[in-house]
């Protein structure tokens, strides 16, 4: 370490000058991409029929597209270590924030809301009869 530490964010990022943490930076960036794209085809699948929940995983997904995205293009044109630093705190507080702030609520609610549609269904149905349709009487002539 022969510079100051501030010194280091206008230095290109590259395996030249950051030898111990270049590799490990953007073969975990690839590696998270695809992640996060794999997680939201397997989940958006899976909850296809819940609204909030596929719309957290859109944010999150290109919230990990635009962060671990630009992590890679940074890594390959030589950027400074200002714009991978700043991007890696950026992207991974957005992203938090969208999983533990921004969409708890909305899926509190949600959840509120399949409770009480199940409660009024299980009390719709709860006697036997109730799903038996009555029969028609047949008209004479």
């Amino acid at each position: 370490m022969t510079l100051s530490p501030w010194e280091y964010l206008f230095i290109s990022f590259n395996r030249t000058n950051f030898h111990d943490i270049y590799d490990p930076i953007w073969i975990a960036s690839v590696v998270f991409l695809a992640l996060a794209v794999l997680l939201y085809a397997v989940r958006t699948r899976q909850l296809r029929r819940h609204p909030p929940y596929t719309r957290m995983y859109e944010w999150m997904l290109w919230t990990c597209v635009s962060t671990f995205g630009l992590i890679v293009v940074y890594a390959i044109f030589a950027f400074d270590f200002l714009f991978v630093l700043t991007t890696l705190v950026v992207g991974l507080a957005f992203q938090s924030w969208v999983r533990f702030r921004r969409f708890p609520p909305d899926l509190a609610l949600y959840e509120h809301r399949l409770a009480r549609e199940r409660f009024y269904t299980s009390r719709k149905y709860a006697h036997p009869e109730a799903t038996i349709r009555p029969r028609r009487r047949r008209r004479r002539r």
